[in-house]
């Protein structure tokens, strides 16, 4: 069996040319030939459309374009079935919605029927407008979306792998944690602690805006010196330029990156902060003692040494830092 040819409209470009060519005195297949269609459309198109033995292509395509909008409206189908729109119209009074009507008439296999978003179409339209009564919304045009806001992206941003691998320099990884989304609060906590020590700081945020963040990462230098800072792309992160630190991002749903900031933020979830918590009403100083504490585990990966002991050896603590032994 011949493969159909894939069909295309005529557009105003092609309609120039058939009109130029057409004029300067070229055959119908010279014509089709050149513009690479088939001469049956030229023959149609010039049949149809020329007036007084000359071819206006403006006009043809303002005709073609009038046609096009008018040859499909919303409901057509179920209007030229009157069979299927009964069936439609009848499941709807007895409280059937859209979706129903449609499963059900795809299961039963019949050999009329349109998916809900054509019921729903036609229920908007003009024609079956006064059956929407009997919707459970009883909706008469469909529900307007809310404006999606323009999605924002961290500028300049800084891929992980460009990141220096010299191990002489301190890296440290950040990351947020948020209340509840049904407790309502914006409160959330910036965690950062340092790659080799394991070293966490905790700073209370009153919500995740940008300006936020780049004094709660300014506050956490000014206790620990750190050289670069590796953090997820969160929008909180957006003026990572401001933070006074070269800062680098994990790729998009790499948390494995990050692997100590992840692990001491779960461990602040086990013990002291669980998930659910709402963390209005949790004080800096509290959250000062949570670090203290984790700060003052021995740990293996230390030499069973704490990471206040490991930072203090390396003289990374600055004089304002406020993790001294036993507090």
């Amino acid at each position: 069996m011949k493969n159909r040819k894939p069909f295309g409209h005529l557009d105003q470009h092609k309609r120039d040319r058939i009109a130029c060519l057409y004029e300067e005195g070229h055959f119908q297949k010279d014509i089709a030939k050149i513009i690479k269609i088939d001469p049956s459309t030229v023959s149609r198109e010039l049949r149809r459309l020329k007036r007084r033995n000359v071819y206006d292509p403006e006009s043809a395509q303002r005709n073609a374009d009038a046609k096009r909008r008018s040859s499909k409206w919303k409901g057509m189908q179920i209007e030229a079935d009157p069979n299927l729109r009964t069936h439609i119209i009848a499941e709807l009074k007895a409280k059937r919605s859209p979706d129903e009507i449609a499963g059900r008439m795809k299961k039963e296999r019949r050999p009329s029927r349109v998916g809900k978003d054509a019921i729903y179409d036609w229920l908007y339209s003009s024609r079956g407008q006064r059956y929407a009564k009997y919707l459970c919304t009883k909706r008469r045009k469909p529900k307007p979306h809310k404006h999606t806001p323009k999605r924002e992206m961290i500028p300049n941003r800084i891929p992980l792998d460009q990141r220096s691998k010299t191990r002489s320099l301190t890296h440290a990884q950040g990351d947020t944690f948020v209340s509840p989304k049904h407790s309502k609060s914006t409160a959330s906590v910036a965690a950062v602690c340092t790659e080799r020590e394991n070293l966490l700081v905790l700073r209370k945020l009153d919500d995740l805006k940008p300006a936020h963040m780049q004094e709660a990462v300014k506050d956490v230098c000014a206790v620990i010196d750190i050289d670069t800072l590796t953090f997820d792309n969160g929008i909180e992160n957006k003026n990572h330029e401001q933070f006074g630190v070269p800062t680098y991002f994990c790729d998009p749903h790499s948390p494995w990156q990050k692997p100590h900031i992840e692990n001491n933020i779960g461990l602040v979830r086990r013990w002291f902060l669980p998930k659910g918590t709402d963390l209005t009403d949790v004080t800096q100083e509290r959250l000062d003692e949570i670090a203290a504490v984790l700060n003052g585990k021995y740990r293996r990966s230390l030499g069973y040494r704490s990471a206040l002991e490991a930072a203090s050896a390396r003289g990374i603590l600055k004089e304002k830092a406020v993790y001294r032994e036993g507090s």
